[in-house]
């Protein structure tokens, strides 16, 4: 009897063993290839010329689900100044979502949250702090990693977005 109850004993570590390696091992795999569906890019934009400076830096990163869905998260940071004018800080993140119904077109939604600074050098203009979503429909040509493309913001406020114009051309790259 005691024989039996050991080896049972022991013959249950073994396969607990066993069964945690395996296990362990799995997650392994579905880490790596978690991270093989996983791309980053983002966008700079630099904009100089009479007494006007714009910088963006905009990192972002998505999940490929698998050859058609695809979605992730972006931030924002940008810095303009006019001279004797205004300076603005914005700051911001996005949620990103992408579709490609066929390899060369490119579908894609954007919700984009930003806080927008605005200091203004002249006295009669009132210094602004204001928190401004915008909700971007987009579509693009697609090859390899690079898409050019239109995108449109559906709640777009020409009084406090920070582009003129609803239709903003982008270039999008991913790795």
């Amino acid at each position: 009897m005691k024989f039996s109850s050991l080896f049972h004993r022991n013959t249950c570590l073994i396969v607990c063993l066993i069964c945690s390696f395996l296990a362990f091992s799995q997650n392994q795999d579905d880490t790596n290839d978690f991270w093989r569906h996983v791309r980053f890019g983002g966008g700079l934009g630099l904009s100089f010329g009479d007494g006007f400076f714009s910088g963006t830096i905009a990192p972002s990163g998505i999940y490929e689900f698998n050859s058609q869905f695809a979605a992730g998260l972006g931030l924002n940071a940008t810095y303009n100044k006019q001279d004797d004018f205004f300076k603005s800080t914005i700051f911001g993140a996005s949620l990103i979502g992408l579709f490609n119904p066929i390899r060369e077109l490119q579908l894609s939604t954007e919700f984009e949250q930003l806080n927008v600074n605005r200091k203004f050098d002249d006295s009669n203009y009132e210094n602004q702090n204001y928190w401004y979503p915008g909700l971007y429909m987009g579509i693009g040509y697609r090859s390899d990693n690079v898409t050019f493309g239109i995108r449109y913001d559906v709640l777009y406020d020409k009084d406090k977005s920070i582009y003129a114009d609803p239709y903003i051309p982008f270039v999008r790259v991913y790795f």
